[in-house]
């Protein structure tokens, strides 16, 4: 076959099928383009699921008359003039792509009017070809008004879902971009009839409550709000409690400098944040929303700018992860409202739970061949004139979280009452979780313990690994792990962390390896050794039918308001749970 050039309309179909997939693809590049222009208020109707009719009205700064046809003309834009306007995009739209791909597969009307012209204009075709504009009523903004998706390309039509499943897209399309703008009024109707109105959230407590209606009351009821900024970067969002992860991804949002996007990297540091509380096979939930400079990342690498490249993914996935972990670790308890402080003579000392916890654990860890445990144990109490013990110094009122400790159920739970009601503590997950914070520390508490290999093990990579190792050889030293390059696609392993030494070498090098390959940095040497601490921690706790006496299950409910990650245990099992009298009120139909 010979070389031919193809026919404009062609290309405009192509271009289509890699923008346009459905209704929903339309309607996000239509309201990222009144995103683009200043819109404060956004109505969205649709027909059939938006095959039929899907139209986008803004009150944004609208289009000159004379510039309508290049509007929908392919590769004209008013977002960037040159390369260097390409490589800071700070708008979703950019490269006049997204009208005229959906002009040539349907047709469409533009009409429009700026804020200081008497009157609009309307611009009209199908297929791609446009009459000329005529004047047209119509409010400050711009209406897109696209008719009968797909009619000339009926192969593409035929792939479209039902009435009902193209809804659903359209709603989850416009649920992310509500999300992205919560300062914009955003409305949903179908058929005629109002679906969704998300007014428009300019502070914090009605973003909350635009989220409950995005996402549900509970996921705000259980989410802790985050603002950190470092480095150039700002993160900014919402992230749910480790007890409320759900069974798929499907509440993980991610945008960077207000464009959704699913980028592997932002995902992957936010599950390694909640790797040390999430249970096995859950999935966080988030509204996280990264500004960066611009320069840094480059949007232009996808048709539907929903995949990104960062200059400094090292820099980025830190920063990530080290905010949501912070977050995270601050969650020790549920603030509670203000305790009254129990008596002295009713708290006996603390020294009597201390000591027997404290040997558990140096038995597990002579099991291990590690070194006794670094207790942590509350002041020695000071006897009074009367005989009787004071409370310790630590369990200040404003610190009582967890209140005071009324018995233990079945050898299993301990139960405590506060101010705000009945309190119900597992007391071996709880412990659990308290070991494994202290070994942590202790663990991480200067150099690693390296294990130099008697037969050193010689491993086979590839080219770029083994450059990777040659790289960062001292990096991984420092994490006690002794690599060295020793052929074009030969390393050596000659040292490995002391805990570590019976693991499979080879299999946790390779993974590390794909790891730095992949992030550029792994976190797989400190996961290893946290799963070996984690294990030592629940042969170490305190076990079930246990019968604790009343200091132990004080000095039990006080370190755990000590402690970071407290509400789960290293399982990601909750440790703890309050319940308010209001509820046991409702339980017994008690009125108060």
């Amino acid at each position: 076959m010979t070389i031919a050039r193809l026919p404009e309309q062609l290309i405009d179909q192509i271009a289509a099928g890699e923008v346009v997939a459905r209704p929903a693809a339309a309607l996000k590049e239509l309201v990222e383009n009144s995103f683009d222009a200043g819109a404060r208020r956004i109505e969205v109707d649709a027909e059939a699921g938006g095959m039929r009719r899907l139209r986008v009205r803004d009150d944004g700064s609208g289009i000159a008359p004379a510039e309508l046809p290049l509007a929908v003309a392919r590769h004209a834009t008013s977002k960037i003039r040159t390369l260097t306007d390409l490589e800071r995009v700070d708008t979703l739209g950019f490269r006049g792509e997204a009208l005229p791909s959906i002009a040539a597969v349907a047709r469409l009307s533009l009409t429009s009017r700026q804020p200081h012209a008497a009157h609009g204009f309307v611009l009209k075709g199908e297929g791609g070809r446009f009459e000329a504009p005529v004047p047209a009523a119509h409010p400050a903004g711009t209406s897109v008004d696209v008719h009968d998706l797909f009619f000339n390309t009926p192969a593409r039509r035929r792939f479209l879902r039902s009435e009902r499943t193209e809804l659903q897209h359209l709603e989850r399309t416009l649920r992310q971009l509500a999300l992205a703008r919560p300062a914009v009024a955003i409305t949903l109707r179908h058929n005629g009839r109002l679906l969704r109105d998300w007014p428009a959230a300019p502070d914090l407590a009605a973003q909350e409550r635009r989220l409950a209606a995005l996402l549900g009351e509970d996921f705000i009821a259980h989410a802790i709000h985050i603002d950190a900024a470092a480095a150039g970067l700002a993160l900014t969002g919402w992230i749910g409690l480790p007890g409320c992860a759900r069974s798929q991804p499907d509440q993980q949002y991610s945008f960077l400098n207000g464009r959704y996007v699913r980028d592997r990297l932002l995902s992957h540091a936010v599950r390694q944040a909640y790797e040390d509380v999430l249970h096995h096979g859950r999935h966080p939930v988030y509204v996280l929303a990264l500004t960066c400079d611009p320069a840094v990342v480059d949007v232009n690498v996808h048709p539907t700018k929903q995949e990104v490249r960062f200059r400094e993914t090292r820099l980025i996935h830190d920063f990530l992860r080290r905010t949501v972990e912070q977050a995270l670790a601050r969650t020790r308890s549920v603030p509670a409202p203000a305790l009254s402080v129990p008596s002295p003579s009713s708290v006996p000392p603390p020294s009597q739970f201390i000591a027997p916890l404290g040997a558990a654990v140096a038995e597990a860890r002579a099991g291990y061949g590690m070194g006794p445990v670094a207790a942590d144990p509350l002041p020695p109490p000071t006897a009074r004139q009367d005989g009787a013990v004071p409370a310790p110094a630590a369990a200040a009122p404003d610190a009582l979280d967890l209140g005071t400790p009324i018995g233990q159920l079945h050898g299993v739970y301990v139960l405590a009452q506060n101010a705000a009601g009945l309190v119900l503590v597992d007391m071996h997950a709880a412990h659990e979780r308290i070991v494994y914070e202290r070994l942590k520390r202790e663990a991480r508490t200067g150099e690693p313990a390296m294990q130099h290999l008697l037969v050193p093990c010689r491993l086979t990579v590839s080219p770029a690994e083994a450059d990777r190792v040659e790289a960062q050889a001292a990096e991984l030293a420092a994490l006690g792990l002794g690599l060295r390059r020793v052929g074009p696609a030969q390393i050596k392993i000659d040292a490995v962390p002391a805990l570590l030494i019976d693991a499979d070498l080879p299999a946790l090098v390779r993974d590390l390896l794909a790891d730095l390959q992949q992030h550029g940095r792994s976190a797989r040497l400190q996961r290893v050794q946290d799963d070996l601490l984690a294990s030592m921690a629940c042969h170490g706790a305190v076990r079930a039918n246990r019968q604790l006496e009343p200091a132990e299950m004080h000095a039990l409910l006080r370190d755990i308001e000590r402690t970071e990650r407290s509400g789960q245990c290293n399982h990601g099992r909750p440790t703890w749970m309050q319940v308010s009298l209001a509820e046991l009120d409702r339980l017994f139909l008690r009125g108060r």
